[in-house]
């Protein structure tokens, strides 16, 4: 009887990822917030086997994390959808913290000496830029809030901060899935504040923020009341 001998363990080929479609997978997180293998494959006309190639490269290097997607509803059998989002360090290998160090450095300085009150007077002349070019945007978005949510939606997107607009039960709801000032928004609310009150005279009405970015929240999520009748 012959002997029958077992080839030799190849030895394990590193993974090899494609930095544009990387790159490519990041903008997509960044600008969505999140979402399944599926979805960013179908996006990017990529097979399951070539997407999980991308995202277990990014998972190790702690550029995307994994988690269940929440569901709102009730749902049927299956395991819950795997969703996939940008850490702190991929939105930074996408560029966008601009201010981190000599930004909190100043406001902190601005506290020092003239107060809370005086790091708000300089969130909110830090934000009239924003709102000037953003009132242009809206021009033409009549006076519906819920259509003028959507016009500022796209309109934060030029700017940056990959944003949409949705009609909900309550009203609509504006999300920013982008802060370029998170990390100094931490430690200075008054951000936050600044810009919301931006968005509450763009669209013309009393809005909420749910969520921010700066507080750990995975998406900045304003909320726009639906308008009474009378």
């Amino acid at each position: 009887m012959g002997v029958v001998k077992k080839a030799a363990a190849l030895p394990e080929q590193p993974v090899v990822v494609d930095g544009r479609t990387r790159d490519r997978v990041a903008r997509l997180l960044l600008a969505h917030g999140s979402a399944t293998a599926a979805e960013l494959g179908a996006e990017l006309g990529l097979s399951s086997a070539a997407i999980r190639k991308h995202l277990d490269a990014m998972l190790a290097d702690g550029v995307v994390v994994s988690r269940e997607r929440p569901v709102r509803a009730h749902r049927g059998r299956g395991r819950p959808a795997r969703v996939f989002v940008l850490t702190d360090a991929g939105k930074q290998d996408c560029g966008t913290h601009f201010y981190d160090g000599m930004a909190t450095a100043a406001l902190r300085w601005i506290s020092r000496k003239g107060g809370s009150a005086a790091v708000a007077e300089f969130a909110a002349e830090q934000v009239s830029g924003l709102e000037v070019r953003c009132r242009a945007a809206l021009a033409g978005a009549g006076d519906d809030p819920l259509a003028r949510a959507e016009a500022l939606a796209a309109a934060l997107t030029a700017e940056g901060y990959a944003a949409n607009a949705s009609t909900i039960a309550s009203g609509g709801q504006l999300c920013q899935h982008h802060c370029p000032v998170a990390h100094v928004a931490a430690e200075f609310p008054q951000l936050c504040e600044a810009e919301t009150a931006v968005i509450s005279r763009l669209i013309g009405t009393h809005v909420q923020r749910l969520a921010t970015i700066a507080h750990g929240d995975g998406v900045c999520t304003t909320h726009i009341p639906a308008q009474t009748t009378r």
